[in-house]
């Protein structure tokens, strides 16, 4: 009789798994014919067989055989899931500028339209047009450079990291590098100087503590095996209190009396006075350059508020030395990078990056004009009857610049008596999606790094989320 049983489980269990509909069958269904118009078919077939294999194990463990409308739902839900991670617009309420997360700099529509009709079709990247002969790759870009920072010479590379490591073994290669304890930094991602240091072949050589570092320090570090000196910005973190560093100036008198070179790492790159902003000095490649730092590195996409790249700035002795390195090529820009970084250099030179880079647009905005949008963005909800109010706040600086640093703003709050973070989810995966601040039972948006365009569909996002939230717990 058990044996009669188990057989029947048997057979009605194979019965349940030869009605389960094909990976074809599945894709012929409207919502899944859908998908596969807006993502591919080919992409979405594995994810619809990755389904049909779960319920095969689920009906093996004893559960009940799907519905058509269950595997469909399984299907869609797990693409959607699977294709949030495609590059895709961001309206970013969090209030931190240079958000890392979200790419760092916004370089908005006017850095693309001045830079679109040498993308569109070909250009001169590698080609000069006086002459008729082939060009260097990236040559006025660098001269621009050069120019607007005071330096003899300029490289760009794919990234401050490949600054730092292409510096270090083309002029440090099995030699020391002296440094101060305090400025072994890491950065997101887990970068850490002392990794790339080892990477490039140099030897670390670090001197002083984590909080004082004197001249003596690097003095009595010197010896026939080291290489250069390297001062690192700490420009995603703070020491305060009992605190002493070395200025490049000093470094720099160091260097001269032993013939080595000192190298500036400021990973932020600012090129515009942040006091002005009524922020903390941030040190200004154009500093380091008058400070007479044999080289200064820096990323392109913090402070100087353009694409992702590394820039050296410096003494045409040791950026000649650099740029004949075979690892220059791997670490060299191709043209969309150029064409965008040229026109935000150009910005700068002709005094328009205030007005042009959505990065200084949006530092500069007074609290007050912040004020009045979000008076007009909570009049708006509130029409809509969702319970929207104001409050102050503070903006961040982020992408590691400006450590602890914060700009005084208004934010937009909304108070969700149930659960803010199914409504905060609802936002991320809407179209543009949307990020805020959940703090305390409450979602908090910050103008400040929101385009004003996006102002009205802001709104409209915050009502269809808002409501879909609602509406599904009245039915449930």
């Amino acid at each position: 009789m058990e044996k009669n049983r188990k057989d029947n489980r048997t057979n009605n269990m194979h019965i349940q798994l030869a009605q389960l509909p094909s990976v074809e069958e599945v894709l012929q269904q409207e919502e899944l014919r859908l998908l596969s118009g807006r993502y591919s078919r080919r992409m979405i077939t594995p994810l619809v067989r990755e389904v049909l294999a779960e319920e095969r194990k689920r009906i093996r463990a004893g559960a009940l055989p799907p519905t058509i409308f269950d595997i469909i739902k399984s299907c869609t839900t797990l693409i959607e899931q699977e294709y949030q991670s495609l590059i895709k617009p961001v309206i970013n309420g969090t209030g931190v500028v240079l958000h890392t997360n979200l790419g760092r700099a916004a370089l908005g529509q006017t850095l693309f339209d001045d830079a679109l009709p040498a993308l569109t079709g070909f250009n001169n990247l590698e080609y000069n047009l006086w002459d008729g002969q082939r060009g260097k790759r990236g040559e006025f870009v660098e001269k621009m450079l050069s120019v607007f920072s005071g330096a003899e010479n300029a490289l760009i590379l794919n990234n401050n990291a490949a600054a730092v490591f292409l510096i270090l073994k083309v002029l440090a290669k099995d030699k020391e590098v002296i440094i101060s304890r305090g400025e072994l930094v890491q950065i997101g991602g887990g970068f850490r100087i002392p990794d790339i240091l080892r990477e490039s072949g140099a030897i670390l050589r670090e001197v002083g503590t984590t909080n004082q570092t004197t001249i003596t320090d690097y003095h009595d570090a010197i010896t026939e095996n080291t290489g250069l000196i390297l001062k690192v910005h700490q420009s995603n973190f703070a020491l305060e209190g009992f605190t002493r560093s070395v200025d490049i100036k000093e470094l720099k008198i160091l260097g001269k009396k032993y013939k080595l070179p000192v190298v500036a790492d400021l990973g932020s790159g600012a090129f515009l006075q942040t006091e002005q902003f009524a922020l903390a000095h941030e040190p200004m490649v154009q500093e380091m350059v008058r400070s007479d730092a044999d080289l200064v590195c820096f990323s392109t996409d913090k402070l100087l508020g353009g694409p992702q790249g590394g820039i050296i700035c410096g003494k045409s002795e040791y950026i000649n030395r650099i740029r004949k390195d075979p690892l220059y090529r791997t670490f060299r820009v191709g043209k969309l990078t150029l064409c965008l970084l040229q026109s935000t250099i150009l910005y700068y030179l002709q005094e328009r990056a205030i007005e042009d880079l959505p990065l200084w647009r949006m530092i500069s905005v007074p609290a007050e004009d912040i004020k009045k949008r979000c008076m007009r963005l909570a009049r708006s909800l509130k029409k809509r009857g969702i319970p929207a109010y104001i409050s102050e706040g503070v903006s961040l600086i982020g992408g590691g610049s400006l450590p602890g640093k914060t700009l005084p703003t208004y934010l937009l709050g909304l108070k969700i008596e149930k659960d803010v973070a199914e409504l905060d989810k609802r936002l991320r995966l809407s179209d543009p999606a949307v990020l805020g601040r959940v703090k305390d039972g409450h979602l908090f948006f910050d103008p400040r790094t929101i385009e004003p365009h996006y102002d009205k569909k802001l709104v409209e996002l915050i009502q269809s989320a808002f409501y879909q939230k609602y509406n599904e717990e009245e039915v449930r």
